[in-house]
């Protein structure tokens, strides 16, 4: 080979070293705290999936314009997967005989999408799925709802810093068919507009529409719905499903305080194809960051793909963590260091036998405290050099006079301060 091979990811992916690692652990263990406290079982699926799977209920745009996708030695067409929602629904109607419903679950998997990479959006993904199944009342929705406020506000996020934009497909279809005098077909072309509104020209907007048969006074009639509150939209159409269940959905989120981080949003659409109720997506406020951070809703016809005739609701949404690390970083909520921040290293003499400092350190990993004795034969300042620039807390110093003495000398590296105890004492003041 006569070119040196780069030293860069793939376009749209990153590399995690150590100190990126810590900042995801971090903030993944966030999210498995509050969903494990609220109920929610972890689960995972396979990289890889069926192609169809996604061209059936994604929409052809993530199916054949943003899946990494190929024909495997079988003939099988495969991709990456893009998303999860059509996997846990594959994963739930090949067990649905046996599940105890309704399900709490999520997952944390990584995920590719052939997309420009952006701020706030890459090639290479994690994202947080939360979803229930086997519920087929407003609970579910406001269970998954309540959950993204939740997570968020662990971090320490208030009613300032995000609002959860909900809007109800039912709805969205009934007053659409009012409005312009479509059926669902109709509907469906219109609301593939609608959720480009903000994307787009004005002057391309009008005309896509008009394209779609909508007069300038009917494109009006919905505009003036993005400036209505729930009560006032669903009264226009007060008996469609849709509207009942807005209402209801909103009526709890009053009841529960929950309305403060929350409002109605008629172009909340949700592009993807099996969206059925209630839509909603998450959004940063600040500036900088103006883009949903993360959304969902109910899909209650998904599980019937695999099992016919199938009546298992689902109402669930993914929170990718680009997003999420630009809202934390933003907002200033990611704490300086993760943890105890206790880490020990143990310094190493060549009159002091190598099997004395494994022991030292098996003592103190016993107790819970990260150890680790010094690698290599480097003399004692440059050991005090590496345990700075790697983070080290405390230096353990175990010479042969404290070797014959039975005892060490605990250094904090903060501080400054140094003591000579027993190997226990030590272990006590350092946990």
């Amino acid at each position: 080979m006569s070119e040196k091979l780069s030293t860069q990811p793939y376009k749209g992916t990153r590399d995690f070293y150590p100190a990126e690692m810590r900042l995801r652990n971090w903030f993944f263990g966030v999210i498995r705290k509050v969903l494990e406290t609220s109920a929610f079982d972890e689960y995972n699926g396979p990289m890889l999936e069926s192609l169809d799977l996604y061209a059936a209920k994604s929409g052809e745009e993530i199916a054949n314009e943003q899946t990494y996708n190929f024909t495997d030695r079988g003939e099988r067409r495969l991709a990456i997967r893009p998303e999860m929602t059509p996997t846990v629904a594959r994963m739930v109607a090949g067990q649905m005989g046996t599940l105890n419903f309704p399900l709490k679950w999520f997952s944390i998997p990584n995920m590719y999408r052939y997309e420009r990479p952006q701020r706030g959006r890459l090639r290479e993904f994690w994202q947080i799925n939360v979803d229930i199944f086997g519920c087929d009342g407003f609970e579910a929705d406001l269970e998954c709802i309540a959950s993204a406020i939740n997570i968020l506000r662990a971090y320490g996020a208030d009613a300032s810093m995000f609002t959860v934009h909900i809007n109800n497909r039912r709805f969205f279809n009934d007053v659409i068919s009012a409005i312009a005098g479509t059926d669902a077909e109709g509907s469906r072309k219109v609301s593939k507009v609608i959720d480009k509104r903000n994307k787009i020209p004005r002057a391309v907007y009008d005309q896509e529409l008009a394209e779609l048969g909508m007069s300038e006074e009917q494109i009006a009639r919905v505009d003036a719905l993005y400036h209505m509150d729930v009560i006032e939209a669903t009264d226009i159409c007060p008996d469609s499903v849709g509207s009942q269940e807005l209402r209801q959905l909103f009526d709890a989120l009053k009841k529960t305080g929950m309305d403060q981080y929350c409002v109605f949003d008629f172009g909340i659409i949700r592009g993807l194809d099996y969206y059925t109720g209630t839509v909603f997506e998450v959004f940063d406020n600040a500036p900088e960051n103006n883009r949903a951070m993360f959304g969902g809703g109910r899909y209650d016809n998904l599980v019937g793909l695999f099992v016919k005739n199938a009546k298992i609701s689902g109402v669930g949404y993914g929170m990718g963590d680009v997003t999420l690390e630009n809202f934390l970083f933003t907002h200033k909520l990611v704490p300086e260091t993760f943890g105890s921040g206790v880490k020990v290293l143990v310094t190493r003499f060549d009159d002091v036998p190598y099997e004395a400092y494994l022991a030292l350190v098996d003592r103190l990993r016993d107790a819970g405290i990260v150890a680790s004795v010094y690698l290599g034969t480097k003399k004692f300042g440059k050991q005090i050099d590496f345990a700075v620039k790697d983070g080290y807390s405390h230096i353990v110093v175990m010479g042969g006079d404290e070797y014959a003495g039975g005892v060490v000398k605990l250094k904090d590296l903060g501080t400054r301060e140094e003591r000579t105890l027993s190997i226990e004492d030590a272990i006590a003041l350092l946990k």
